[in-house]
């Protein structure tokens, strides 16, 4: 039988989920991009690992979580590039989300093989966290620089579309905390990464608005989602030290003042090419 906190935390993560796309739509890739990614499902799937399987397995679900962002960096980058290279109108969209789920997947595997290794005598998991944060930032800053366009959406995204958002995030959350039931910390947490949010997001707006809005916020998102991998640093301390519901607190609010609003003022001061 399920455990009721899988339940739970999965409908509230896909209940939370559907607010990024509609931030998306109505503020534009700026604004939506950054703010939209503030820590929203990660807070229920690091409770949810916390109280389903304790400390230990907290720690080593979140340290996996910069990893997971890093590579969620990366199936974002796919949706910027790949668009441009198929020429067919019709098939665009379906060939996109097929070259960025399997090399999402390609990665995530990888990283999984290589996390098994280095974890322990190599390296701690608080290090690992840390490159995997930093590898984040810098792609982000790269991907920003280039300059691409970030418009806001003049349509809005049909119901159907964001339900299904919701219905995706929830699940991948429910799969994260199941992991952790079953003594699987590391696959957890890149569970708990599973681009849902992302994926939904350039579905739903790339059939409401046309490509370019969520190709425009693609970059934005990149760079405001490393405050999840932030918030995941956090919580393998907070939570221990001050409980789910004070420590989840700390860590939001460390994520979104060390992380959120410093990367949206700066996006908004120098724009970096976005419109």
């Amino acid at each position: 039988m399920i455990n009721s906190t899988i339940i739970l935390y999965g409908a509230f993560a896909g209940l939370v989920a559907i607010l990024v796309t509609i931030a998306i739509e109505r503020f534009g890739g700026l604004v939506g991009g950054v703010l939209g990614t503030i820590p929203s499902t990660i807070v229920p799937a690091a409770a949810g690992v916390y109280l389903i399987d304790g400390e230990e397995s907290l720690t080593s679900s979140m340290s996996v979580v910069p990893i997971g962002m890093l590579i969620n960096g990366l199936f974002l980058g796919v949706w910027i590039v790949f668009p441009q290279y198929v020429k067919n109108g019709k098939i665009r969209l379906p060939a996109t989300i097929f070259a960025s789920l399997i090399a999402w997947a390609g990665m995530a595997f990888t990283a999984l093989v290589m996390i098994r290794y280095l974890t322990g005598d190599v390296i701690s998991e608080l290090s690992l966290g840390l490159i995997g944060l930093l590898a984040l930032i810098v792609l982000a800053i790269l991907f920003n620089l280039q300059g691409i366009g970030a418009p806001k959406g003049v349509n809005k995204v049909p119901i159907t579309i964001l339900s299904l958002r919701g219905i995706a995030a929830g699940i991948a959350i429910a799969i994260c905390l199941l992991m952790a039931e079953l003594g699987r910390p590391f696959i957890a947490g890149l569970a708990s990464a599973f681009p849902a949010i992302f994926l939904t997001s350039m579905v739903a707006l790339w059939i409401s608005q046309g490509p370019q809005v969520p190709r425009g916020a693609a970059a934005p998102m990149m760079l405001g989602g490393a405050s999840v991998s932030v918030y995941a640093l956090i919580a393998m301390w907070s939570l221990p030290s001050y409980g789910v519901v004070l420590g989840s607190i700390l860590a939001w609010v460390g994520a979104v003042m060390l992380w959120t609003i410093p990367a949206y003022l700066l996006l908004k001061r120098f724009r970096l090419g976005v419109d």
